[in-house]
């Protein structure tokens, strides 16, 4: 029995058996046992370039060895997170955005909760601290985010609310939006937090009428926009950001895990030029926030040379293919008395939906089961399996997971 704690595990069963993985190359990884599983989910959503790309590794080692890490606190910086904070505001929809980092996705969403309290704080407004929340919606773990997530069995059993002033509308409602705002008055509005395609509430798009129709309400408002991209910025749904690629003009951008596609935990927020302009103009006005690793030299590195790969091997434009890809491959499993539908997501984002029943142990008993077969995937919100694999993968192998996932569903 070891002393490892898994995240959202029942550890009364996972402590006896954990599934061990030991290596990776391009789209497979391998177990202990040498067992090969192709990588249907990228891990956890991030390994969008591939497994072992040696140049990632060995620019890593070189600043490692040149300077691994220093604080960032105050004036002090290093080289790779000055440089990855102009290289990702170039790619903003606002190039003249300000980037602030952390170590993952949670850490971006509290940053970007607190930021924006403290924004209209700074400009005079302190009553705006209302935040609008998504069913389905999943905003990583800290307090913000759990608050903000619109999966109640994340946010339970903690003695209360984590955060108050939250509201929650359904993930594809527009006019639910307009009467939250009514509701809580427009005056109180701090901001909504919007994944463009729910993520790990089971891959469920949303129209861009519907997107760019509560953009303007917030507006309206007075309030911000942001746009939880840790899923589908760096390339995902077929553009650097969903917020760039539907044009939502967000006051905020949280990102990480496509940002270094998990050769070093890295994240952040993007703050359009208007949000950090009272902290860059007045002084005195200073956002007292930040992080052991804000910026952190070696996990920067890795974010250059995987922006790098992204745009040399042409990859966000291949993202935007497997949309297609995935759609036809696996689109006959609708045929499988398991699965309810198979749904299509943005880029390389596609849900297969399980038709759940009663049975509410299927969504694990399946994820397993495709796993038994060699192919990873992950139970999701509301009974879908995930499959968000790595840009890199070709025709070939999307019918080889296919293939895959069928011969583990059919098992069931």
């Amino acid at each position: 029995m070891g002393s490892f704690w898994h995240p959202f595990a029942d550890m009364t069963t996972v402590q006896h058996s954990p599934f061990i993985i030991d290596r990776g190359e391009g789209v497979y990884v391998y177990d202990e046992e040498g067992r090969e599983y192709l990588d249907g989910a990228a891990s956890l959503w991030y390994q969008n370039v591939g497994y072992g790309r040696e140049e990632i590794i060995e620019a890593m080692d070189a600043q490692a060895r040149k300077l691994a890490a220093f604080h960032t606190f105050i004036d002090y910086a290093t080289r790779p997170p000055l440089d990855l904070a102009d290289r990702i505001a170039s790619v903003s929809p606002d190039p003249g955005s300000k980037v602030f980092f952390g170590s993952g996705g949670s850490d971006a969403v509290d940053t970007a909760a607190k930021l924006a309290r403290r924004y209209f704080a700074a400009i005079g407004q302190p009553q705006r601290t209302v935040f609008i929340a998504r069913e389905w919606a999943y905003h990583g773990m800290h307090t913000y985010g759990t608050q903000l997530g619109g999966m109640e069995p994340n946010r339970i059993n903690y003695g209360g609310e984590l955060v108050g002033d939250v509201i929650y509308v359904p993930y594809d409602d527009a006019e639910a939006v307009e009467k939250a705002v009514e509701h809580a008055g427009a005056d109180r509005i701090a901001g909504i937090f919007v994944e463009a395609v729910i993520g790990a509430g089971g891959i469920r798009p949303v129209s861009e009428d519907y997107l760019k129709s509560i953009r303007e309400t917030i507006r309206q408002a007075g309030g911000l926009y942001i746009s939880d991209e840790v899923i589908t910025g760096f390339g995902r749904v077929g553009d650097w950001f969903a917020a760039k690629k539907w044009d939502l003009q967000p006051d905020i951008m949280t990102f990480a895990k496509g940002v270094t596609c998990g050769y070093a935990p890295l994240g952040g927020i993007v703050a359009a030029s208007h949000i950090a302009e009272p902290f860059f103009t007045q002084p005195g006005n200073v956002f007292r926030h930040g992080y052991t690793y804000s910026g952190h030299s070696v996990a920067c590195v890795a974010g250059l040379k995987v922006m790098e790969i992204l745009e040399r091997e042409n990859l966000i434009a291949r993202a935007a293919e497997l949309e297609e890809e995935l759609y036809q491959a696996f689109l006959p499993l609708e045929e499988l008395p398991v699965v309810a539908s198979v749904r299509r997501g943005v880029g390389a984002l596609l849900a297969v939906q399980l038709d759940m029943g009663d049975d509410e142990t299927l969504p694990a008993r399946a994820a397993f089961a495709c796993r038994d077969a060699g192919v990873l995937t992950r139970a999701m919100g509301g009974g879908a399996l995930q499959v968000s694999p790595p840009f890199i993968i070709t025709k070939e192998q999307v019918e080889e997971m296919a293939r895959r996932f069928r011969e583990g569903l059919t098992s069931l």
